[in-house]
């Protein structure tokens, strides 16, 4: 029963990596579209170590492992019924 209850959290972290990277990383790439000239701007005065590009980059890289974590719970999660 604890194995299952944490295929779960792993599925719902999964799950909120990759829908919030995906957002993420659409924003960066209409930004990417509308505004190029933003690209080596600071992404917000509270992180001014982040360049809206290096935003971009990083959304998309945390998706795919929320992608990758969200199916293999899936995965594995039926594997153990």
């Amino acid at each position: 029963m604890v194995a299952y209850l944490k295929l779960i959290f792993i599925k719902v972290v999964g799950e909120f990596l990759f829908l919030f990277g995906l957002l993420a990383w659409i924003y960066g790439v209409l930004i990417q579209l509308i505004h190029p000239e933003w690209l080596p701007l600071e992404l917000s005065h509270l992180v001014p170590w982040i360049r809206v590009d290096t935003f971009t980059i990083i959304s998309f890289v945390v998706a795919a492992i929320g992608f990758l974590t969200w199916r293999l719970s899936k995965e594995l999660r039926f594997t153990q019924k």
